[in-house]
């Protein structure tokens, strides 16, 4: 009887080891946060800063995301920037740009979060180093709200920089190749992940409160033609992280999603590499024409009408003309040049002679624009953005097509970022998300540069509300 009062801690013991080595000694942190992109990164810092100890897992083998692709800039109105160029804005009309593009189905309360806090941001950021110096014009925005670094240089890069070394700094982990299979629970609360790593080792980090800041689906084929058959066969100008693994998550345990039918096309993407070309382009200066060399629509329309004016075109292409000025403007054209994306011609005629276009339509068409432009007559496409001449050699030509690039759908969120329940629409216990993995923000179609202010500001935002838990 005394053996077997012995052997029964002994077996249970042995047990309790072969559990731990084949799910992995738990880990618990106050804050875990899934994703390191713009959103993920932003959360920690402010998680930290509140006082929280914080984790952050990122299953790509590079931190970054969809925010290292991010170019033409980060939206803000009445920033300290915008004052020392003298340019005249305000967040109401910042709002009202945002809604107009959402089509009016947007979260009116997310939205104005977004364009309150986002002067806040931008200063956040140069706070911590970052060049957003420059402030450029996007289609639809009634003034030039774009920051971005010196001479135009992509954003994205920069961003993750600043956050990246500010995350050393304070000595936060980020945890590489790791990837969120499940959602630990205790009851409704969520209190952690299940992940697996590189080596297929899967293991339990226990929080007090989770961060899902995992990006959206647009790298997913499969997954954006479930959710919008229409867009099968198009390229898009995603990282293949984003796959939408919050999905499947969200479908377990009862989360709400929203609008996620409601998938962009950029209507600019080269179509035979998927490279998104930066709107920026058109926002210092650069027109559309279409394959016979005819300009046919206001280059600075909302993405989905521009998208769509394109996809009515022959073959669904267009050509992005611009010249040495605009070149010159916009540091983020070197990169294309470089990936020999670019043609380029000392005439508009042998522009159009090596694009494949009608040269004597094209140079008419090019002069009759110049024209107009130079007089400051009302352009005949209603252009209202940034219209200068285009008449400085060397001219460029880029080939382009709409792509998938952004999804507006994702988690319901609440105005502190936690994730609500289908059923009843009450919050989620220990669950916040933010980013591209939240639905809600944009409506119908998101305004160009307002996607990293999301992410940073919306991640804020969590990171500070997981740290009070």
């Amino acid at each position: 009887m005394i053996r077997k009062q012995l052997l029964y801690p002994f077996v249970a013991g042995i047990l309790l080891l072969g559990i731990f080595y084949l799910l992995g000694r738990p880990e618990h942190y106050d804050v875990l946060v899934i994703g390191a992109g713009a959103a993920g990164l932003s959360a920690a810092l402010e998680a930290e800063a509140e006082g929280a100890s914080v984790l952050v897992i990122e299953k790509m083998p590079t931190i970054g995301g969809n925010t290292m692709r991010a170019t033409g800039g980060m939206n803000a109105a009445e920033s300290a920037v915008q004052e020392k160029l003298g340019i005249e804005d305000s967040t109401r009309a910042h709002l009202k740009d945002t809604l107009n593009a959402g089509h009016r189905k947007s979260n009116p309360v997310l939205a104005g979060i977004l364009v309150d806090q986002a002067k806040e941001a931008v200063h956040r950021l140069r706070a911590l180093g970052a060049d957003l110096e420059d402030v450029g014009y996007l289609a639809g925005h009634s003034a030039p709200r774009t920051h971005r670094p010196t001479g135009g240089a992509p954003v994205g890069t920069e961003i993750i920089r600043v956050l990246k070394d500010s995350l050393k700094a304070r000595d936060i982990p980020i945890r590489l190749e790791t990837r969120i299979i499940g959602l630990i629970r205790k009851g409704e609360t969520v209190r952690g992940a299940l992940v697996r790593d590189k080596t297929g080792r899967e293991y339990r980090i226990f929080s007090t409160a989770l961060v899902l800041a995992i990006g959206g689906y647009g790298g997913s084929p499969r997954t954006f033609v479930r959710y919008d058959p229409a867009l099968a066969g198009f390229n898009t100008t995603n990282h293949p992280g984003a796959t939408g693994d919050y999905i499947p998550l969200a479908e377990k345990i009862g989360a709400r999603l929203l609008d996620m039918e409601q998938i962009q096309a950029h209507p600019t993407v080269e179509p035979d590499h998927g490279i998104l070309i930066t709107e920026a382009l058109r926002g210092n200066g650069g027109i559309l024409v279409d394959l016979i060399g005819r300009r046919f629509t206001d280059e600075l329309a909302f993405r989905d009408v521009l998208s769509a004016k394109i996809l009515e075109r022959r073959g669904g292409l267009a050509f992005l003309i611009f010249d040495e000025n605009v070149r010159r403007s916009l540091s983020a054209s070197e990169d294309y040049i470089h990936r020999r994306l670019v043609v380029s011609a000392n005439t508009p005629r042998e522009l159009a002679q090596k694009l494949g276009i009608d040269p004597p339509l094209f140079s008419a068409e090019l002069e009759t624009y110049n024209t107009v432009h130079r007089s400051g007559k009302a352009d005949p496409f209603g252009r209202s953005g940034l219209s200068i001449p285009l008449e400085t050699p060397p001219y460029y030509g880029i080939k382009v097509s709409p792509g998938v690039h952004y999804c507006m759908g994702g988690l319901a969120i609440d105005e502190k970022t936690r994730v609500l329940r289908d059923s009843d629409g009450k919050p989620i216990p220990g669950l916040y998300a933010a980013g591209e993995a939240t639905g809600g923000i944009h409506g119908k179609n998101r305004l160009g540069g307002n996607s990293l202010a999301d992410a940073v500001i919306f991640g804020r935002i969590a990171g500070k509300e997981a740290a009070k838990r």
